[in-house]
């Protein structure tokens, strides 16, 4: 079992699942790495090591389960009492809140971990995990091929992690198109950011589907199972999301509260994850225009275009599922999220004897304003 969590490094890209190194060469127009692995087989040695010699479980973690189980009923609750118990906008304000954070908690904690495998050693128990983005209006099937392989394969590459393409929206990367509008990005963006999960929701994963596309990235249509999963899962959200809720509230009253939460969502799953790679501090490597080869290997990529924040936070850590230790998570993909703040250590001591750059902000706010200059810088006018 350790050693196939362990070789999770790399991806299949033919069946689109994560696991242990494939041989094959990526398709044609995908980047390729640097051959040295010399760093990556240390610290996964180490973080091995470390992992055995605490009697830690890389998976199937106790407290895993516990807040697994906290985390779904505060959901279930904040949505029942919001529906069905709510008299007053006093009360229901509040409970959208607290419901669109559930929903986040989810997504960062439960599903987060069972889509990488990384909950449990039973594949039946991580495929339950993932499914639990169904409810929440978002495709679990897309999100793996979004994130799980174009994200974490090509951290930070232009047109090809799918991440941090926002079209013409926002420019995060040196390499994307500015456009005059971006001058004010560090400013407009933030109610935007409110608008990702709606999009997902209402609109993106439909567009996935009609078009076998995620960004520039060709992939397979669901089929069989999976389309009826698909269907399924947006059937749940829209009972849960409208139906329901309109047997006891007028129409207005639902499609405003809905509103309130999902703009929680969006924000919060957005500023998480631009806190960890459009920061100053991380890298935005080109492929050589002659070999479409990026120098570095894969686990050095991975570390460099990659930002910790706040890692003395347990309170964060809980509620962020681990994310605010994004270097540990690109590395280990397959480890659970509970072990993170351990490991950390050993990861950036491994960096440092290697020379890969391990950068972390102290704190949330040293990391978000961080984020704000790196969109005023990309949005500023050319320099040479």
């Amino acid at each position: 079992m350790t050693d196939i969590i362990f070789a999770a490094g790399a991806r299949d890209e033919a069946t689109g699942r994560e696991g242990v190194s494939s041989a094959k060469e990526p398709p044609a127009g995908r980047p390729k790495f640097g051959d040295d692995s010399a760093f990556q087989v240390e610290v996964r040695r180490r973080v091995a090591e470390e992992l055995r010699a605490t009697g830690r479980k890389a998976l199937d973690c106790p407290q895993m389960y516990l807040k697994t189980a906290i985390i779904l009923t505060w959901l279930a609750a904040s949505y029942a009492l919001l529906v069905f118990a709510a008299a007053a906008w006093w009360q229901a304000l509040p409970l959208a809140l607290l419901m669109g954070l559930a929903m986040a908690l989810v997504g960062f904690n439960v599903q987060h971990d069972g889509s990488h495998n990384a909950y449990s050693g039973r594949n039946w128990v991580n495929r339950l995990m993932a499914l639990t983005a169904e409810p929440l209006g978002i495709s679990s099937y897309f999100w793996h091929w979004k994130h799980v392989i174009f994200h974490h394969t090509y951290v930070n590459i232009h047109e090809q992690d799918t991440d941090i393409d926002l079209g013409a929206l926002a420019r995060l990367l040196p390499q994307q198109k500015r456009r005059a509008v971006h001058r004010w990005q560090h400013l407009y963006m933030w109610p935007l950011y409110g608008l990702m999960s709606i999009r997902w929701q209402l609109y993106g994963d439909f567009h996935d589907l009609v078009l076998g596309r995620v960004g520039p990235h060709k992939v397979p249509r669901p089929n069989g199972w999976e389309l009826v999963l698909f269907f399924a899962g947006k059937a749940a959200f829209f009972t849960l999301a409208f139906v329901v809720p309109l047997l006891w509230h007028p129409w207005w009253v639902v499609l405003l509260y809905y509103a309130v939460a999902s703009l929680v969502v969006g924000v919060v799953l957005s500023v998480v994850f631009q806190l960890a790679h459009c920061v100053e501090e991380a890298d935005f490597p080109r492929p050589r225009p002659d070999t479409g080869r990026i120098e570095k290997p894969w686990a050095v990529h991975q570390v460099e275009t990659t930002v910790d924040y706040a890692r003395r936070s347990r309170v964060l850590a809980w509620f962020l599922g681990g994310l605010n230790f994004q270097i540990e998570h690109h590395l280990f993909p397959r480890v659970c999220h509970v072990n993170y703040p351990a490991i950390s250590p050993v990861v950036e001591q491994t960096c440092r004897e290697y020379g890969v750059r391990y950068a972390a902000h102290e704190t949330f706010g040293s990391g978000l304003r961080s984020h704000v200059r790196w969109l005023r810088h990309m949005g500023a006018p050319e320099h040479p």
